[in-house]
């Protein structure tokens, strides 16, 4: 056991995954012996995000089992590498003692993210067991809307003021000892703590030690207000290469710092978000959740898709008659749906992550519109032609490979218009386009898809 324990630090951690099948359950039966101290001497050496990792994979009830076995002897990083959903159900196998003595050790951001998503009882006794002066920062960050830079901010950064010379400056820097572990740029600011500019910290290196830190300040630099989106704040970071923000409050003075490797979290998650609602699924769900949860967060739109389904059954329904006379109809059918729905999800794909990084705005809206709607006509056009050919020579009658091609072209119009105007709308009106759209645009293509193919038919072959 041992050995194969033991192997999950000499692994390769480029190629493949980081833990087989086989170790996972070599470590499972590792934790059912109970043994905290061999426990703890195989994970000892993984990086914390490796031991989160192996969090997540373990089953429910093992997970509970290794918490409640060596969770006071994890290092505090670890709870910051979970996904959110999965720290709940550890935080509830902790004794709060933990829990306060991790909230200490944390970057501050860190300590609100695991702090944010406890029940108020459990919260407050685990803050009443912090220091004054760092229950106070953290209460007043946990007060900061959800989504703001003020809850991804953390509050430890280095400034000094602008008439401090280099040389006070470094020594400064060697001697606190309530600086930040890691930074790369130092804050200059005004006695009113208004941040004023920024120098690099290789500038410093380079500087005379008495050279003044107000001459050598870059006065270019970027800060946002503590309520800014989080998502906007990454905008930022992505279009200007940025190291760090300085946040600021109504006044403009500086309470905290926003770091590259917060908003690439931030990235990260926006994009795992949009890409679950696109699917119809909440945005904060996870391969970890229960049956009962996952299940219970899908099923809102699916009732919806029903809905729209059973409108796109009735436009069918009108056409009966139609198709009883001509089983070709029934058999084409499908072919007109699945290309309009195929064709709306890529233009709606890409109305969604334009909106999502601001590359589709009001003010180019209308170009992007009639490029999706070129697009759907030179697609429409093209699998008209294919179609239309392959139904014509199938069924040994031209009309009904024209009726398909006819049917082919306006499908594919619409779901381009449709895949761009509802997102667009949608956003207009506040509602996420990524929840909300995929429902709305297949039903669009689907009932003007049925309707095409089905009316011609029932005009030129039927009437």
């Amino acid at each position: 056991m041992d050995k194969n324990a033991t192997e999950l630090l000499g692994m390769d951690l480029i190629e493949g995954d980081l833990f087989d099948i086989d170790q996972l359950r070599s470590f499972a039966a590792l934790i059912q012996t109970g043994s905290k101290k061999q426990v703890l001497h195989d994970i000892e050496g993984l990086h914390e995000s490796d031991v989160a990792e192996l969090i997540t994979l373990l089953p429910a009830d093992l997970r509970e089992s290794f918490i409640r076995l060596v969770g006071s002897e994890l290092p505090p990083e670890v709870f910051a590498e979970l996904d959110a959903g999965l720290l709940s159900d550890v935080v509830e196998y902790m004794d709060l003692a933990t829990l306060a003595s991790a909230v200490q050790e944390l970057d501050s951001d860190d300590a609100v993210f695991l702090l944010e998503d406890m029940d108020e009882a459990d919260q407050k006794e685990v803050l009443d067991q912090i220091p004054e002066s760092d229950r106070r920062v953290l209460e007043r960050a946990l007060d900061y809307r959800e989504d703001s830079a003020g809850r991804l901010m953390r509050h430890d950064y280095v400034a000094v003021p602008p008439f401090w010379t280099v040389g006070q400056t470094i020594d400064f820097l060697r001697e606190d000892r309530n600086l930040p572990d890691e930074f790369l740029e130092i804050f200059v600011v005004e006695p009113t703590h208004r941040p004023s500019g920024v120098v690099q910290l290789n500038q410093v290196l380079r500087a005379s030690r008495s050279q003044v830190m107000g001459e050598i300040r870059d006065e270019d630099f970027t800060a946002v207000n503590v309520e800014t989106d989080r998502e906007q704040v990454a905008r930022l970071f992505e279009r200007y290469n940025l190291f760090s923000v300085a946040v600021v409050d109504s006044d403009q003075r500086m309470i905290g710092v926003i770091t590259a490797d917060d908003v690439l979290e931030v990235i990260t998650e926006e994009a795992g978000e949009d890409i679950l609602r696109l699917g119809g699924v909440s945005g904060d769900a996870t391969v970890t959740d229960s049956v009962l949860s996952a299940a219970r967060g899908r099923f809102p739109w699916l009732l919806v898709n029903l809905a729209t389904a059973i409108v796109a059954s009735i436009v069918i329904a009108l056409f009966d008659g139609s198709i009883e006379k001509m089983v070709a109809l029934a058999i084409l059918m499908p072919i007109v749906a699945s290309m309009g729905g195929n064709a709306g999800t890529q233009t709606l794909t890409i109305a969604v992550r334009g909106l999502a990084t601001r590359e589709l705005v009001s003010a180019n809206a209308r170009r992007i519109v009639m490029r999706e709607l070129g697009i759907g006509l030179i697609n429409g056009v093209l699998f008209a032609l294919v179609g239309g050919l392959i139904a014509g020579l199938w069924f040994q009658d031209i009309w009904i490979g024209m009726i398909l091609g006819a049917a082919m072209i306006i499908t594919l119009v619409i779901a381009a218009l449709s895949g761009i105007l509802i997102p667009l709308g949608l956003d207009k009106i506040g509602v996420d386009p990524a929840v909300a759209s995929s429902v709305f645009v297949t039903t669009v293509t689907d009932v003007i898809g049925f309707l095409a193919f089905l009316g011609f038919a029932t005009f030129f072959l039927l009437s």
